[in-house]
C-alpha cells in the first residue's frame, strides 16, 4: 500500500471513514490499515469522525503525484485524455437522461426509456476501458479504475441501479469522477481549465 494511493483516495473523497477508504483502495484492509496509521502519525491525515488531508499531506500529495507525472510519457497521456473527452461526453449525457426525464426529475416509473438510458452504458463501458489501459500503461495505479467500473456495471445489470448514480458509494457516477479527476492531473490541466473549455463533469 503506497502512501500516494491513500492519501490521493482520502482527496477523492473528501473525508472518507477507515471502513469506506478500504472498501474503495485495492488492497487488503491490514494493508491499509497500516498505511493509514502511518500517515497519521506522519501528520499527513488527520482522523476524526472521518479521514481528511491535513496541509501536510495536500503537499505531500502534489509532491507524489508530480513525481509519478515526471515518470510517463505526457504525450500518451494526452492523446488518452483527448480520447476521454467525448465518452465523457456522451458519459453526461447518459447520466442527464437518466435523471431528467421530459424536463422534470425521472420518476422511473417507465421500464422501457429507462431500460433505453442504461443500454448505452455498456458502449460508454466499451470504449473508457482502452483508454485506462492506455493511462495505466503510463501510471499503473489508474488501472484499478476499470474494476472499478466493472464492478459497479455489474451491479447494475444484476438491477441495482443505484449502483449508477448514488453519490455515497461506489457507483459508477462516483468512480467515473473520481478516474476523470485523476485524468485532469495525469494530462497536467485543472478541472478550472477543463470546465472552461466545457469537458468538466
Amino acid at each position: 500500500m503506497t502512501e500516494l494511493k491513500i492519501l490521493q483516495a482520502v482527496r477523492l473523497k473528501g473525508r472518507v471513514s477507515r471502513d469506506d477508504l478500504a472498501a474503495t483502495v485495492d488492497d487488503t484492509p491490514d494493508a491499509v490499515a497500516a498505511a493509514v496509521t502511518a500517515a497519521i502519525e506522519s501528520g499527513l491525515l488527520i482522523e476524526g469522525k472521518t479521514l481528511r488531508l491535513s496541509e501536510e499531506g495536500r503537499s505531500r500529495l502534489t509532491q507524489l503525484l508530480a513525481t509519478e507525472r515526471g515518470t510517463a510519457d505526457t504525450a500518451a497521456i494526452a492523446r488518452a485524455y483527448e480520447s476521454f473527452r467525448p465518452v465523457n461526453a456522451d458519459f453526461k449525457a447518459l447520466i442527464s437522461d437518466w435523471q431528467i426525464k421530459d424536463g422534470a426529475p425521472n420518476p422511473h416509473d417507465d421500464p422501457a426509456y429507462d431500460a433505453a438510458v442504461l443500454a448505452r452504458l455498456d458502449d460508454v463501458h466499451q470504449r473508457v476501458t482502452p483508454i485506462i489501459a492506455a493511462v495505466a500503461a503510463q501510471i499503473p495505479r489508474l488501472g484499478h479504475y476499470s474494476v472499478k467500473l466493472q464492478s459497479a456495471l455489474d451491479k447494475v445489470h444484476a438491477g441495482e441501479t443505484s449502483w449508477l448514480t448514488r453519490p455515497i458509494i461506489d457507483s459508477y457516477h462516483t468512480v467515473w469522477f473520481e478516474l476523470h479527476e485523476e485524468l485532469i492531473l495525469a494530462a497536467g490541466l485543472t478541472r478550472e481549465q477543463e470546465a472552461r473549455a466545457g469537458h468538466a463533469n
